[in-house]
């Protein structure tokens, strides 16, 4: 997942827009939500209603491998073709696949998903899309492409989050309570302007596209930092520094200053040295059929 208004992650996609240049630092953000959000992506692939275990599998906006990797755990048989735009999400995804001894059930496909022709991406029985469709310029394209994709019968996986993950607690920082919801609206006027289908109802416009919407679920997302604080704190700072790049001439001063200093490594009240962190967000998952 890969944004540009401001880059911040969505759970594993970047279709498109993406500036090598920026790919590492995205791409650790990846890695940490990955790891975050590893139960909540398993517990959404076994749900999916599926009729048969899946053959072939594939991920739409792939990130560097947080769905591809909980779908070659959830399907032990599968093989899944992992599509993204960045050469440097897929270098990593490879040696991830190579590290874990699944290299041969992993092919990487690099493309530009907005392109009106997609490479040739096989009769896949599943695809999944997390956190890239809102990305899209023609969505409408996209879906049809998808749906034309599948092979009769197969099941396309839409998982979209409400928005960024929020970390903070209400009162806090001290002295600016609140700063982590007028930052996160501060970016969501921002991004209004560049991701327009961010937020969505993906439902009517996968019926529109030739798909039977079989499971429609909002699952709820909250994370304590039980034995996973340094790594939320990491990927609260994360989140949070690429925010400040793109909202910061949209804040006030102080809360700027505010921000400035939880985004301080060190700090004493910096971000990563808080221990009262959470992870809260939400995912809607479509299931739909090709009909």
């Amino acid at each position: 997942m890969s944004q540009t208004h401001p880059r911040t992650p969505h759970h594993g996609a970047s279709p498109r827009h993406h500036h090598e240049r920026d790919s590492g630092g995205q791409a650790e953000i990846l890695d940490l939500d990955a790891e975050v959000l590893a139960e909540h992506t398993a517990s959404i692939t076994a749900s999916l209603p599926l009729r048969n275990g899946p053959h072939h599998v594939v991920d739409l906006g792939c990130g560097t491998g947080a769905g591809t990797f909980a779908l070659l755990d959830r399907f032990p048989d599968a093989h899944v073709t992992a599509v993204d735009m960045s050469a440097e999400h897929l270098r990593r995804l490879r040696a991830k696949a190579c590290a874990r001894g699944v290299e041969e059930r992993v092919r990487t496909v690099q493309a530009d998903l907005d392109a009106a022709a997609w490479p040739d991406l096989g009769s896949p029985d599943l695809i999944w899309a997390s956190a890239s469709m809102h990305h899209m310029t023609h969505p409408e394209r996209a879906l049809r492409t998808v749906r034309d994709t599948l092979a009769p019968g197969g099941l396309f996986a839409v998982v979209e989050l409400a928005g960024h993950p929020r970390f903070l607690p209400e009162n806090a920082p001290q002295g600016s309570p609140g700063l982590e919801e007028r930052v996160h609206a501060a970016a969501d006027r921002r991004q209004a302007e560049h991701l327009p289908h961010r937020g969505a109802d993906w439902g009517p416009m996968l019926s529109a596209a030739g798909f039977t919407v079989e499971d429609e679920r909002t699952i709820t997302v909250n994370i304590e930092g039980d034995g996973r604080g340094e790594a939320i704190g990491r990927y609260a700072l994360g989140v949070l520094s690429r925010i400040r790049g793109a909202v910061a001439d949209g804040l006030s001063p102080e809360d700027l200053t505010a921000l400035d200093q939880l985004l301080d490594t060190a700090a004493p009240q910096g971000i990563l040295r808080r221990d009262d962190l959470t992870v809260r967000t939400e995912r809607t998952v479509w299931a739909a059929r090709r009909a």
